[in-house]
């Protein structure tokens, strides 16, 4: 179980929420909500170790992920609105680099194209993908290399309908595997039984 416990956040000198609790079970989606600036994205980056929370306490299995962020990070994805996706390599190999890292068999790779719709798009270089596709090719990575942890910041910016339906399955699959998913989104994402945790500005 992932949980945070009287969180705080700042940015720059303010404080943009405090007395934040929640926590993510197997299996459980968490959909942040809330207006923009009310620190959707800073939760999600606190959560994945990438900022220091002000105040309160991050915890993996009741264990502070603050005694060993590398371990905390080994068992995340997190997706933000930049894609990190390498112009001068192909689909598969941008795939493929995320997938070497964690460990993750050829046939993930393959599974993961196959999950977004673009193995069609293999052997193309990512600076002549679409926007859509562009975003497709970084979701991929969440099939393509298993992390119990995934933590998405606007995950659907530039997915059309169908892009939109492949994540939603890709989540299904991934909480039906007792995986885990916190998601900041402005759209309905069609999930089923999932919290949400309500932002506001302050």
């Amino acid at each position: 179980m992932f949980q945070g416990r009287d969180i705080a956040c700042d940015r720059g000198e303010r404080r943009i929420f405090s007395g934040l609790d929640f926590q993510v079970s197997p299996g459980q989606a968490l959909v942040l909500r809330g207006p923009n600036g009310c620190g959707k994205t800073t939760l999600l980056r606190t959560a994945a170790t990438l900022l220091k929370a002000a105040a309160g306490k991050l915890t993996w299995n009741g264990a502070d992920i603050a005694e060993d962020p590398e371990e905390h990070r080994a068992r995340l994805h997190f997706i933000g609105h930049q894609d990190a996706v390498k112009g001068a390599l192909t689909v598969r190999e941008n795939i493929a680099v995320w997938a070497k890292v964690r460990g993750a068999t050829e046939d993930r790779i393959e599974a993961a194209m196959s999950a977004f719709d673009i193995a069609h798009l293999t052997d193309t270089p990512a600076q002549y993908l679409s926007a859509g596709q562009h975003r497709r090719t970084a979701l991929a990575r969440l099939v393509a290399s298993p992390a119990a942890l995934w933590l998405l910041d606007e995950p659907t910016v530039s997915l059309d309908a169908d892009g939109t339906a492949c994540l939603q399955r890709a989540i299904a699959a991934h909480r039906a595997d007792k995986g885990m998913v916190m998601a900041a989104t402005h759209i309905e994402l069609g999930l089923d039984d999932v919290e949400i945790l309500q932002l506001k500005l302050q």
